[in-house]
């Protein structure tokens, strides 16, 4: 029995050195940490800095390119645009807050509600290959009454 015991009490040193090289090297991080905090940063540069993070807002940051893929012309589609609903091609990834933001950001309407459908995927076969379908989600824009987008150019 005392074969086993041996290992034992080498793996309790073990465990015993790495918690007191953990510690100095926390130590040591926290006295380079210091270390820095005390240099002076050049005005310039502080004033860089500032002038970065005044302008990385979030109100400047455009949402349309990563929620909005295309309108989605349709029959049914160009019915509801008679009752102000206009229906989009949107990124799997959108909800109705980032639609809502980006169709008022591209097309400058007030938004009043937003319906979000996922399509799924759906086989399809061509002789005797199968295949499938790419799902895709679909968002209905409710906007004003008085106001109205226009998706084909004339």
């Amino acid at each position: 029995m005392a074969l086993f015991n041996l290992g034992k009490k080498t793996d309790e040193k073990r465990e015993t050195k790495a918690k007191e090289v953990t510690k100095m090297k926390k130590t040591a991080v926290k006295t380079e940490a210091r270390k820095l905090s005390t240099v002076e940063v050049k005005p310039e540069l502080a004033q860089k800095k500032e002038v970065k993070a005044q302008t990385r807002n979030k109100k400047d940051i455009k949402v349309a390119p990563l929620v909005l893929r295309h309108p989605h012309v349709t029959e049914k589609a160009t019915v509801l645009a008679g009752v102000n609903q206009y229906v989009f091609n949107v990124f799997k990834t959108a909800n109705k807050s980032e639609v809502k933001k980006s169709v008022e950001e591209v097309y400058g309407v007030k938004v009043e509600e937003v319906r979000i459908i996922n399509i799924p995927a759906k086989k399809r076969r061509l002789g005797k290959s199968n295949g499938w379908k790419g799902g895709y989600k679909k968002a209905i824009v409710k906007i004003q009454k008085d106001q109205t987008i226009e998706l084909m150019p004339r």
